[in-house]
């Protein structure tokens, strides 16, 4: 009863200290009330879930990230370093709580008679000496050292969670990212194919006019260099194909994958993002969060720092049992205690303390800056996917006129040379035309797909209806 009233009252006592070092307050950072290009006046009216992925309705690439989202080394990597915050974090906690240990010993000691000063009549010259007892230490936390270092140690744990988040989203964007590559190539590859077929035919139209005397030699080496363009450019997609496919596999873990063709004009673009979107909504980015948490747990280093310019006080004590033989060490006249105070104040250090309080503030100087820039970062990253995902919109619709004007004019062109009205080369031109307008349209729904992912990133996943992030 007594060693638990002095427990609670060394609790109390180190509860009733001030704790010196400055409280945390978010900064304010100034923003727009809603992004680039949006109505300010309109709230977020769809929502998109967290599994923003499903949204392109592609079995497929589901079963990829969530491949992915289990096996990739860096996820896994991230969630170690959690546990080794998490364990930190309650060693550091373990230190506001006094520490209680056993200790033994036994001694068999032999005196001498013929020394100066002998031990006194009757003493034995030979002595058994049996000890054991509790010992116990509690720094008592006046100035809060040791709750700032657990304020800090809460901080960093929080951070390393936040960490894993924005791993876990990197690695569903990339893989989402690489899959739309993967799909732009079997289009281009497809479409690239189609185009040597053609130029095949061509080539054997243009041999078998000039077996007959309507086309020249020219025609003919310039139809097999066309036709060997196209083959050369079927080459080089289908080695980009294959990188693709390592890189997803490496990804997802499975290093044997391997993927059948699609056409990524299959997926379907997800709905053009909603008016008004807030720029709250950069409060649910895991790396502003982890910001945030650094620029946290700096801020509670100078309490940590500051604590060291006072005295250190200790408590110790010690209960238990001493006698010379073993049944004596329980009994009521064997038994030992002792409590101690003890207090340490530095006196001279030569400004050292000082200087590692300043050595906290100027990190937390860098937190904070960094804290600022990554905020300010996410900003510039949503209204550049914003911008790109409406670009590429235009980009794309220009892309597919673009393909129908070149297809008309290889029509027209084709039937001209047949006739003996234009040259070979005006078909050429027609043919390549084509091709490029071809391709370009492709590239733009990757291009437009991969913006819609940019967005869903850098808003840090999906949302719902109405959602403005509260501070915490």
């Amino acid at each position: 009863m007594n060693l638990r009233r002095l427990l609670i009252g060394l609790a109390g006592f180190a509860l009733a200290g001030c704790m010196v070092g400055p409280d945390y307050e978010r900064p304010t950072v100034p923003l727009p009330d809603a992004f680039t290009g949006a109505d300010a006046t309109t709230v977020v009216a769809d929502s998109v879930p967290p599994e923003w992925w499903r949204l392109f309705g592609d079995p497929t690439l589901d079963e990829l990230v969530a491949t992915a989202r289990a096996n990739n080394t860096d996820i896994r990597q991230a969630v170690a370093r959690i546990e080794e915050a998490d364990a930190n974090l309650r060693a550091v906690h373990a230190a506001l709580f006094p520490e209680i240990d056993l200790s033994g010993n036994a001694n068999r000691t032999a005196f001498s008679s013929k020394v100066a000063s002998p031990p006194a009549a009757g003493t034995p010259s030979v002595r058994n000496d049996l000890r054991l007892a509790l010992t116990s230490s509690f720094e008592v936390d006046f100035w809060g050292k040791l709750r700032r270092a657990t304020e800090a140690a809460r901080a960093q744990d929080l951070s390393t969670r936040y960490a894993r988040e924005v791993v876990t989203l990197s690695i569903a964007a990339l893989t989402t990212q690489t899959y739309f590559s993967l799909r732009s190539l079997d289009a281009q590859i497809a479409s690239t194919r189609a185009t040597l077929a053609s130029r095949d035919e061509t080539l054997s139209i243009v041999r078998r006019r000039a077996e007959g005397g309507l086309a020249s030699d020219l025609d003919v080496r310039q139809a097999e260099g066309a036709r060997f363009d196209a083959a050369l450019q079927l080459d080089e997609f289908t080695r980009q194909r294959e990188l693709g496919e390592h890189l997803l596999a490496t990804l997802t873990g499975k290093l044997d994958l391997t993927l059948v063709p699609g056409d990524i004009t299959q997926l379907p673009r997800p709905a053009a993002p909603p008016p008004g979107i807030p720029s709250t909504l950069l409060e649910r980015r895991p790396d502003i969060r982890q910001a945030e948490q650094d620029l946290i747990a700096a801020n509670a280093q100078i309490g940590v720092a500051k604590a060291q310019l006072f005295p250190t006080i200790t408590l110790t004590g010690n209960f238990g049992g001493e006698s010379a033989a073993l049944a004596g060490l329980f009994t009521l006249p064997g038994r030992i205690w002792a409590l101690g105070a003890n207090l340490s104040a530095p006196i001279f250090e030569g400004g050292k303390l000082s200087a590692l309080v300043d050595v906290q503030r100027a990190r937390r100087q860098q937190s904070l800056a960094n804290y600022e820039k990554t905020i300010q970062t996410s900003f510039r990253e949503v209204v550049d996917a914003l911008t790109n995902v409406r670009q590429y919109a235009a980009t794309e619709r220009d892309a597919q006129a673009s393909v129908d004007a070149a297809r008309e004019a290889l029509r027209l062109a084709t039937i001209r040379y047949e006739a003996g009205y234009t040259r070979f080369l005006d078909v050429l031109d027609a043919q390549r035309s084509l091709n490029i307008s071809e391709l370009a349209l492709i590239r733009s729904r990757q291009n437009l797909l991969s913006a819609n992912v940019d967005l869903m990133k850098a808003l840090g996943g999906g949302w719902e209806p109405g959602e403005r992030t509260a501070r915490r």
